[in-house]
């Protein structure tokens, strides 16, 4: 049985994390007798990165499912209009100094991701951060590190495992998965386009342009080379280079991973074996893929198929996993086995201080799966994994892509 996912929208989402939503304990403004909400009531936030993403994962992620949120300030390196200079920053560093602000929402180009999210964690902020959560492996690791040290909750801006973890095929086969009693998984799980490959690729042909009087080019660049500025390494084509993303597979990948590894039970692991069919890869620009074939150490094979350039794969029958691949005495196991708890939103993680259901182990081994898509193709060569040291095994310029280089002063925490 092939498996096939449509494009995670946060409709869908919300669709399926109202019931949860609705059973947030809030407290109506009218029961207390004030006219402003309590402090309990009002989650105050700060938002990093005011582009076209800006302030979506407050809305999407605190509001729509029964919380309430007050945007004390915001932060972007082109600068805003500073009438107001108490609320309107161009350094992220002021806004984690304030006492005031609960959460902040991390909507920069993904390259800042990682060294914001754990800067609002040492200031004992909580986060939403937007897909894809990391620019390379190493910074993900950090960013659970820093989530257990500072005891902070952290979202990951993607909403498809909630939509699995309703879908009563997807929890029968995530307790199959989780069960124990499945020695080898023969599954293969194809995800074929939604990738936007051809439109992600950076343009190779880039003149450096003077940089606008309101543009902290220096700061934008940040922890990325500082290369000359060109309107197209900035807005919404940064993804089409290395420096700030990894293409469309890292800035759509996010959504499709996230349900496929709470399905799969694959929350705590990574592939280990990752092979990919793609022309040789530009240096500092995303490009063209075929297909990448990832296989963990079980057997189960994941698929991402561009459908964009080269031949489809093909290179296995491809079927599904379920109770006829265990023997009668494992299947009744199974069938015993209490469902899933349901995942917990932001908002109730936030006020129970337990993790979200996009907490940061789940939402960093799904970015390394497309880590590891994206150094396979700019490698050229299959490469083996090791998900827990959390390296490529013999292979130096692997690695040197598992954990980049940041210019200084920007550096990971250690």
């Amino acid at each position: 049985m092939t498996r096939h996912t449509d494009k995670i929208s946060r409709r869908s989402f919300l669709k399926n994390t109202a019931a949860a939503g609705a059973a947030i304990s809030i407290v109506p403004r009218h029961v207390l007798g004030a006219g402003q909400a309590p402090p309990s009531e009002t989650i105050v936030a700060g938002l990093v990165g005011c582009g076209s993403q800006g302030g979506e994962d407050l809305n999407s992620y605190i509001q729509k499912v029964g919380g309430n949120y007050k945007l004390a300030a915001r932060c972007d390196v082109k600068f805003l209009d500073r009438a107001d200079n108490k609320t309107i920053y161009s350094d992220f560093r002021r806004v984690m100094d304030r006492n005031d602000i609960d959460v902040i929402s991390v909507a920069t180009p993904p390259h800042w991701h990682a060294l914001i999210t754990i800067a609002a964690m040492q200031s004992g902020k909580d986060v939403l951060c937007e897909k894809p959560m990391t620019k390379f492996i190493a910074e993900g690791r950090a960013v659970v590190n820093a989530a257990k040290r500072y005891g902070r909750v952290f979202q990951i801006g993607t909403g498809g495992r909630f939509g699995a973890s309703h879908n009563k095929d997807n929890i029968l086969t995530h307790k199959i998965m989780t069960s124990g009693l499945l020695e080898k998984c023969p599954a293969v799980y194809i995800k074929r386009g939604g990738f936007h490959v051809r439109k992600y690729c950076g343009r190779v042909d880039l003149k450096p342009e003077p940089v606008p009087a309101n543009l902290d080019w220096d700061m934008y660049c940040g922890p990325a080379p500082l290369r000359p500025f060109n309107r197209h390494r900035f807005g919404w084509t940064h993804r089409y280079y290395w420096d700030y993303e990894g293409g469309g597979l890292a800035d759509f990948g996010q959504h499709y991973m996230d349900p496929f590894q709470w399905t799969y039970g694959k929350d705590e692991t990574s592939p280990v074996e990752i092979e990919a069919v793609a022309p040789p890869a530009h240096p500092e620009c995303a490009g063209l893929w075929a297909w990448v074939e990832l296989k963990y150490a079980d057997g189960l094979t994941l698929v991402l198929d561009s459908s964009e350039w080269g031949e489809p794969y093909s290179r296995k029958q491809p079927r599904g996993v379920g109770l006829d691949d265990l023997d009668q005495q494992s299947r009744k196991k199974v069938e015993a086995r209490p469902d899933p708890q349901p995942l917990r939103t932001f908002v109730e993680a936030v006020r129970t201080r337990k993790p979200a259901g996009a907490y940061p182990e789940a939402a960093h081994r799904a970015v390394t799966i497309l880590h590891l898509a994206n150094i396979a193709i700019r490698t050229g060569r299959k490469i083996s994994y090791d998900p827990v040291k959390e390296e490529v095994i013999g292979d130096e310029e692997a690695n040197r892509l598992v954990n980049q280089p940041m210019r200084a002063p920007w550096r990971l925490p250690t």
